[in-house]
């Protein structure tokens, strides 16, 4: 195995994590003790420490957040310096992983990036690799179908293949280690996509010129912006990857430096570097905590790292995109899968040789998902902690003929309330001043529209966060109890859901609500108002999540691609426009042909 000297950058990155840490240690330390204070204003019990407890792993996490927004708005994206004029010497394969797609939607995609990637005069050896892990027979044949309609469309004989695995071992992951395993060799470079993956020709150019002028560089990941989102809860969650997004997204890159993320789609990676560190393990037992890797890419990213390779995020590049849920249950469904993933690194966090921050990476992982039972558990304490108080003693000097009451520590409990929510809140307001300030919100409407947006985001972030910790409560309880979630097809296209869909998808939120509130009202009248934020939109949960999935008609949330979509979003629009009326028509392409060229 080739090993390559680590990066001497630690100037940089290592003051950015202590930062980090020290903001979120402080902030957590201190809403511990404001907190135990409060508590112990009426004596202290083994409740108030619990609740403490799990103050301090909540606010910890909210801190750690809100870091990375801080070092994010320190310093501005720069593109590496490099000589763009060089010739390209690599050999670059697209590869392009499908699972149950829609074939007419996913090949204009490669089409139009095809289109893109010529229109830029590159002489690069460019190829497409399709990999179908389709289990359903219909759409298999028609993805034979369309492909050679792709191939005559694009002239992509030689350029564009196609294959289907008779088995999908390792889902993904497996997909493109056996493409690499029987044609790595072929290639220079890979670049990795998801079915929905869209990028700019310029961009991917871009990639490959900087691949290849780092010989470290094992990996490098964009960040995709999301787009072509027309529900409420859609457009909400597009927004915030475009517009808050790439600050977070520079203080994670700040921080990582060349143990960087990789997210699985839209990153080039150096094909010899991925063959040599990244063949992944079948774990021992059954899922969910055994089997097929699910989050793999993180463990890959590990991977190259644990060999010396840089695993770099470039926040930088623009033109890198991506389609995502249009519905709360559709992004629950794909959580899902992420929770067991991220659960399952907790038999990876001691594995042998790996870098310390990719140890805390796959800590953070789990932490994402644990991190709501901490809010549910201080619920749950707080409504209990009324029995666990001792009885209160007025006269505790003897023989003193005055009561001694307790002094009112309730400004503390506020105070605590408002420095969580300004945790909350704070980072993305500081991201919204700083777009106006440096005329970055222009391209998102204006500062006006700009402060709306963020307003009604933060708005619907709040609403929406009691129903996604049920969700994601569930998932960490159903992995935790053993129940495999599986791989389940993405849902692309309308996202809207009927009241009765949204009932059944809910219907176990709204009873949860209903109880914690009546035991709040009979046991702990008091903490009524506290919880009333948590449970109305939890009983409220079949309403919110159908009425986010319709189609939003307002000028809120938006974005710079829904005023000026970019080149190839235009492009891949037309070969669709033009294909789906080649549907309407019932004009299917000649059937698969012997002769088609296969990956």
């Amino acid at each position: 195995m080739t090993r390559v000297p680590r990066s001497a950058d630690a100037a940089r990155v290592l003051p950015a994590r202590i930062v980090a840490l020290a903001i979120s240690t402080l902030a957590a330390a201190g809403a511990f003790l404001l907190f135990l204070q409060f508590g112990w204003a009426d004596g202290l019990d083994a409740m108030d420490i619990v609740r403490s407890a799990f103050i301090l792993a909540s606010t910890f996490w909210l801190a750690w957040g809100a870091a990375h927004a801080l070092l994010g708005l320190l310093t501005q994206p720069r593109a590496p310096q490099i000589d763009r004029s060089a010739p390209i010497r690599g050999r670059t394969v697209i590869l392009v992983p499908v699972y149950n797609e829609d074939p007419v939607t996913t090949f204009s995609r490669i089409a139009a990036m095809d289109m893109s990637l010529r229109a830029t005069g590159t002489t690069a050896h460019i190829h497409f690799a399709i990999l179908s892990d389709t289990r359903d027979e219909g759409i298999a044949a028609r993805e034979r179908l369309w492909f050679l309609r792709l191939l005559r469309e694009t002239a992509g004989e030689g350029r564009i293949f196609y294959r289907r695995r008779t088995v999908n071992k390792g889902r993904k992951a497996g997909n493109i280690e056996e493409f690499i395993q029987r044609s790595g060799a072929a290639y220079d470079y890979a670049l990795i996509l998801d079915a929905d993956s869209l990028m700019e020709g310029e961009t991917i150019v871009e990639m490959i010129r900087r691949i290849e002028a780092e010989p470290r560089l094992g990996l490098l990941q964009t960040l995709p912006k999301v787009i072509r989102a027309r529900a409420r809860f859609g457009r909400a969650m597009q927004f915030s990857a475009s517009f808050h997004s790439p600050v977070f997204a520079r203080g994670l890159a700040m921080m990582q430096g060349d143990t960087g993320p990789f997210w699985g789609h839209n990153a080039i990676v150096r094909v010899r570097a991925f063959a040599e560190s990244c063949g992944l393990p079948e774990l021992s037992g059954p899922p969910p905590f055994g089997g097929h890797i699910m989050s793999h890419d993180y463990v890959e990213a590990a991977l190259l790292a644990r060999a010396g390779w840089v695993v770099r995020l470039d926040d930088d590049l623009g033109g890198s995109f991506e389609e995502g849920p249009e519905n709360l249950v559709d992004h629950a469904k794909r959580d899902r899968r992420w929770c067991q993933g991220n659960l399952q690194h907790a038999r990876l966090v001691g594995a042998p040789g790996l870098r310390g921050w990719n140890r805390f990476v796959f800590v953070q992982g789990i932490l994402s998902y644990i991190a709501p039972l901490f809010w549910l558990g201080f619920l749950v304490a707080s409504i209990a902690a009324p029995y666990f108080a001792p009885a209160p003693d007025y006269f505790p000097v003897p023989y003193w003929p005055f009561p001694v009451f307790p002094s009112d520590e309730t400004w503390k409990a506020i105070g605590l309330a408002v420095g969580i929510f300004g945790l909350l809140l704070l980072p993305k307001l500081m991201v919204a001043v700083d777009a106006m300030i440096r005329g970055r919100a222009q391209g998102f409407g204006g500062n006006l529209r700009v402060l709306e947006s963020t307003l009604a985001e933060l708005l619907f972030s709040s609403i929406t966060a009691p129903i996604l910790m049920m969700f994601q409560t569930r998932s960490v309880v159903q992995v935790l109890s053993g129940r495999d979630g599986g791989w389940p097809t993405n849902n692309r296209g309308d996202g809207s859901l009927t009241f009765a869909e949204a009932w059944a998808a809910c219907y176990w939120i709204v009873t949860w609500g209903l109880l914690g509130l009546g035991t709040t009202w009979t046991f702990a009248p008091g903490l009524v108002p506290w919880l009333l934020p948590v449970a109305l939109p939890m009983i409220l949960s079949p309403l919110i999540v159908g009425w986010t999935s319709r189609p939003s008609s307002t000028a809120l949330f938006s974005t710079p691609r829904d005023r000026d979509p970019a080149p190839v979003m235009l492009l891949q629009e037309a070969v669709l426009a033009g294909w789906q009326r080649a549907v309407a028509d019932e004009a299917e392409p000649l059937p698969f042909a012997a002769g088609a060229r296969h990956a």
